[in-house]
């Protein structure tokens, strides 16, 4: 397995919800590219003093993605790709 840290913010074009009615990436844009999420993925929260954040794994079916929310829904970072 590659890991590629990447670190830099990306735009997520469509949302998906789960039975939960909790929200994920359904898909991203990253360097003129568009990447189609399968599933919700595994997610953890993070918090540092007053602030929260959510790193959420998804996969295309090829590579994994790490991405962070500022859990505010506005930012997302992709944080590295997994090939």
């Amino acid at each position: 397995m590659n890991r590629i840290t990447i670190n830099e913010e990306i735009a997520v074009t469509k949302m998906g919800f789960k039975k939960d009615l909790s929200a994920y990436p359904r898909r991203m844009e990253f360097r003129g590219t568009i990447y189609e999420f399968l599933d919700a993925g595994l997610r953890c929260l993070i918090r540092s003093g007053e602030q929260m954040a959510e790193i959420i794994t998804l996969t295309d079916g090829q590579s994994q993605y790490r991405l962070r929310s500022d859990n505010h829904g506005g930012n997302w970072t992709l944080l590295s790709i997994i090939s």
